[in-house]
């Protein structure tokens, strides 16, 4: 594990946080649905504390971007929950959960604790803040490869139980975040069919009240 320090970023680093999501979404991903400079200002000025970067002997290695959302449990889409990556008319100060609407590794720096450390900051905003929940749509790119075997439900069911692995879904059940339901079209992504799982971690310090 290499030293990973995790700040909130600016609009100072975009350049960074753009080059972050050009390698961990190199082409055919279309350039336009990587993050501009409006979104990056919006992030930083709508909830400062949600915007994240890992560093690593000072260089952006990740990033990840949440907003605080009153959880109802109703199914949406990224666009929804997003603001289109906005965040400005999704944002409730006044809700209950945290959600992690991107988190991205450069791939130089995958399975080097990264993305253990943007998940840890999170939980502790959550702590902080006093919230509820961590809650995310989580990618399941390797339903594909089952689709004909099994619907979404039983594949997230069996990565869960640790039957199947998935390059993302396993990592988030690794970090304690659990599947609570499938959402349909919830994003445009090949690999998993558009579908994604929303993944919840409870605050432990707020359990039984």
């Amino acid at each position: 594990m290499m030293s990973v320090r995790v700040r909130t970023y600016t609009l100072d680093d975009f350049d960074g946080l753009l080059q972050v999501q050009r390698e961990a979404f190199p082409p055919p991903f279309p350039e336009e649905l990587l993050w501009n400079r409006e979104q990056i200002a919006a992030h930083v000025e709508t909830f400062p504390a949600g915007a994240m970067v890992a560093e690593v002997d000072g260089i952006i290695t990740g990033s990840a971007t949440s907003l605080i959302v009153q959880y109802t449990g109703e199914p949406h889409t990224w666009a929804e929950a997003a603001d289109d990556g906005y965040i400005r008319n999704s944002h409730q100060p006044d809700g209950d959960s945290l959600y992690g609407i991107d988190l991205c590794v450069r791939p130089a720096f995958r399975g080097r604790g990264v993305a253990q450390a943007l998940y840890a900051a999170r939980k502790e905003l959550v702590k902080s803040l006093g919230l509820k929940r961590l809650i995310a749509g989580c990618r399941i790119p390797g339903f594909h490869q089952y689709a004909g075997q099994m619907d979404a439900a039983e594949y997230v069911q069996k990565v869960a139980h640790g039957q199947i692995k998935d390059p993302v879904l396993t990592f988030m059940v690794k970090q304690g975040l659990k599947p609570q339901q499938v959402l349909d079209d919830y994003l445009e992504d090949e690999e998993s069919l558009n579908k994604a799982v929303l993944v919840e971690w409870l605050n432990p310090g707020l359990k039984g009240r």
